[in-house]
């Protein structure tokens, strides 16, 4: 019958880690309400633990800004692109339509003196 042994690098469900006690906020008294949250000697790990906090989500903004940007910018330009296409458009419509009763009026105008001119 074999006995179990076990890893002396695993650690076992009845082995206790000690871990140091850090206070939050609802048990600092009222009575300082400008006292540390933390005690004197974790407020160096609280703050490498905000800057890192604070580099990770500038580094998400960061990321999403040039998406946003670009969709800000998109949008911007499809309206700007759109009243300039709206504008070119209608202008180009009004000198195609003067173009076309012009040339129309000049043909008629030629057709009926070439007309008169045959009668005599």
């Amino acid at each position: 019958m074999s006995t179990f042994k076990p890893d002396a690098g695993i650690p076992l469900l009845t082995e206790i880690i000690d871990v140091p006690e850090l206070k939050t906020p609802a048990s600092v008294p009222d009575e300082t309400p400008d006292a540390p949250v933390a005690p004197q000697d974790n407020l160096p790990r609280w703050e490498r633990l905000e800057q890192e906090l604070h580099e990770r989500v500038l580094q998400q903004v960061l990321k999403r800004i040039d998406t946003v940007l670009e969709q800000r910018v998109r949008d911007s330009l499809a309206d700007v692109l759109q009243t300039a296409v709206e504008s070119l458009s209608a202008e180009i419509r009004d000198g195609l339509q003067r173009a076309v009763a012009e040339t129309v009026a000049t043909a008629v105008a030629l057709e009926v003196e070439a007309a008169r001119s045959s009668k005599k």
